[in-house]
């Protein structure tokens, strides 16, 4: 994703995680959770294992729409990026979970709208616009992955930047509602919350972010690289799930 110069929340450190090591983490964390999905069962051990790697990578990414949104030089060519892109992955999307063209928009889908909310409550002074501005966001995500999670979790990190302390308490909080909320209808909800309660591992490769950006011996690599992965390795699996195994 787009990632910030510097950290919102401190000055840069000579020591932890740059934003370009965290994305990559998050990357290979995505490509084991698709992994899982595709050819494993869902709470076999090793299947199980994956998915709760798999967990890390939205609150990562949420975090890095923020630093993006408080540090880009055009939010327009960021939602533009992000909306291209979107559309790009939506087949891609769609053929990996269901092996046809539905109306399930995939991962960045939802991202175009979190960032579209921290748009809305970073511009609007309407209170009853502006939370009408955040509802749609979140409703528009329903046709997306991670439906409303990418939204509350990206608003977080924007309302208490400032505060790491702050934005990982309330995202540890709003995760844990969120886990036992989504989860209580499943026929596997004990299993399925604790699934979804390893969102709260993100936090670890987040408190280590250093402020820095990294990766600038491949700038543009780095900077398209979740963008071109995403809709490319979806591909890969729903051919691999459907036509060659």
């Amino acid at each position: 994703m787009n990632t910030a110069d510097c950290r919102i929340t401190s000055s840069h450190r000579n020591y932890g995680l740059s934003a370009s090591t965290i994305k990559w983490f998050a990357i290979a964390c995505m490509f084991a959770d698709h992994v899982a999905w595709a050819f494993l069962p869902t709470f076999s051990a090793l299947g199980f294992t994956l998915h709760a790697f798999g967990r890390i990578t939205a609150p990562c990414m949420c975090y890095f729409i923020v630093e993006g949104y408080s540090h880009t030089h055009s939010v327009r060519k960021y939602l533009l990026r992000l909306g291209v892109f979107a559309l790009i992955s939506w087949p891609c999307f769609s053929f990996y979970e269901t092996g046809t063209l539905t109306f399930r928009m995939g991962m960045i889908w939802s991202l175009f709208f979190a960032l579209l909310a921290v748009c809305a409550f970073d511009k609007i002074s309407n209170p009853v616009l502006k939370l009408l501005g955040v509802l749609i966001c979140a409703v528009a995500t329903q046709i997306g992955d991670w439906p409303i999670f990418c939204v509350v979790f990206t608003l977080i990190f924007w309302i208490f930047r400032g505060s790491f302390r702050a934005q990982a308490l309330v995202f540890a909080g709003a995760a844990v509602i969120m886990a036992v909320g989504f989860s209580y209808r499943s026929l596997h909800a004990v299993p399925f919350t604790l699934m979804q309660l390893c969102v709260l591992l993100a936090l670890i490769p987040l408190v280590l972010y250093n402020g820095r950006r990294g990766g600038e011996s491949c700038p543009q690599l780095n900077k398209w690289a979740f963008y071109v992965f995403y809709p490319a390795h979806l591909l890969l699996l729903g051919l691999i799930k459907y036509i060659v195994l």
